[in-house]
């Protein structure tokens, strides 16, 4: 930073808008942020530089420089309204969310902002950014920590009646635990902040976060058609405010889809005009080759999709554990169905007819075997797998079981006549 200051005018920031550069507009505006003037006008302008500084730094990628600024803009904070300074300590909290790769630096952040609230007891504030720090804890699985913060702040929220905070603090409570596979505690959580909400105007973007969180739940427990319901709620109110959100909220409805056997479906909600060419892209693409795939009953297709977009299907949690359970489901019925005329076959026979490696099958084999989905054994030593008969139920034993529950009430009418008789 430069020594001399400038005066907070708006002509010193056009001359900062002006600058041929973003490191000379970015020293003005530091210049105009040194400026020691506290009247009215000086604080307007010098609020203006600050969010206009912001920018500039975000854009640069200098996540370190914003952080010092907060620290730097301390004793300014101390000359204006409480709401004024949580919305710019918020406005570059969320700058420097905007940098990739900032995660470490943002919890850094947030705990020394919540240190220097708690020293200047500035409650609404410090409040927020504890739900921040809490959803930056969870986002780098530092799940016990991030449970810790919440459950004391949940408290201290509740006994303050701050509705449109617990809704979000109740949200983010739910997914933690689902995170956890908590679910009992997930639903719970979520069944409180939708309490909350009713009783508030929820934003949009809050009341699609909710949905979409409903209709994760919902997944979960296998309940499809609900959960589209709600994904399809949540992708309405994102695509309205044009959220990234709502290309995750349309590819778990095109998920729900294809775990109902709707795969046919898919194709339609993709070129439906509301879907349009806004959201086409991998995410998309990928649960269109795997609805393709599923639509063939093909296992080959289906592995070549979760190799083609790894990242948009094993490495999203949610898409994983719904498509892991889907392709069991495939495998089982198509070995089912490949193994029907045998008695007795090699296993890398099977592995062929397939097309999967000849241990994977074995290994599948062998788990059906043990569930009981059909009767037979694997020969490891002949490589083969022998399917027995099904054994035909003896009727001897269903009719024996009959004949002795009409003796047993012939003999209880006996006793019965004879009881009257002695009496």
């Amino acid at each position: 930073m430069s020594s001399s200051y400038l005066p907070a005018t708006t002509d010193s920031l056009a001359q900062a808008s002006d600058a041929t550069t973003p490191s000379d507009a970015i020293s003005i505006l530091y210049r105009i942020l040194d400026n020691p003037s506290s009247a009215s006008e000086a604080l307007r302008i010098k609020e203006q530089a600050i969010s206009n500084l912001s920018d500039l730094l975000r854009q640069e990628n200098r996540a370190e420089e914003l952080k010092n600024l907060l620290t730097q803009l301390r004793p300014f904070f101390s000359l204006i309204p409480k709401a004024k300074t949580a919305k710019i300590v918020r406005g570059i909290i969320d700058a420097v969310a905007k940098i990739p790769g900032t995660s470490d630096l943002q919890v850094t952040l947030c705990k020394d902002i919540v240190e220097w609230t708690r020293k200047e007891k500035r409650t609404f504030l410090r409040q927020r950014i504890e739900a921040r720090l809490a959803a930056l804890l969870m986002e780098n699985k530092e799940y016990s920590e991030a449970l810790t913060l919440l459950s004391g702040l949940i408290k201290e929220v509740r006994r303050l009646d701050d509705k449109l905070l617990l809704v979000e603090i109740d949200l983010l409570e739910s997914k933690l635990h689902f995170s956890l596979r908590n679910l009992p505690k997930a639903k719970a959580a979520l069944t409180a902040a939708r309490t909350a909400a009713n009783a508030i105007y929820v934003p949009p973007a809050q009341q699609g976060s909710i949905d979409l969180q409903s209709g994760i739940l919902h997944a979960e427990e296998k309940d499809y058609k609900t959960a589209y319901s709600y994904f399809y709620e949540a992708f309405e109110a994102f695509n309205a405010l044009e959220d990234p959100q709502a290309i995750y909220s349309l590819k778990y409805m095109l998920l729900c889809k294809i775990m109902v056997n709707q795969s046919d479906d898919v194709a339609g909600i993709i070129s439906s005009p509301k879907v349009g060419l806004q959201y086409q892209g991998p995410e998309v693409d990928a649960m269109k080759a795997v609805a393709d795939a599923h639509s063939k009953r093909s296992l080959k297709l289906f592995e070549t999709a979760l190799r083609n977009f790894k990242a948009q299907l094993d490495e999203d949690p949610i898409v994983h554990r719904h498509l892991s359970s889907l392709y069991d489901t495939l495998l089982e019925q198509n070995l089912c169905r490949l193994i029907e005329p045998f008695s007795r076959v090699e296993i890398a026979h099977i592995a062929e007819l397939i097309e999967l490696p000849g241990d994977h099958v074995e290994k599948k084999l062998s788990q059906m075997i043990l569930d009981k989905k059909f009767a037979g054994t694997l020969d490891q030593g002949a490589g083969c797998l022998i399917i027995f008969e099904d054994p035909k139920p003896d009727a001897i034993y269903p009719a024996t079981l009959e004949t002795v529950s009409n003796m047993g009430k012939v003999v209880d009418s006996l006793f019965v006549r004879s009881s009257r008789i002695i009496a």
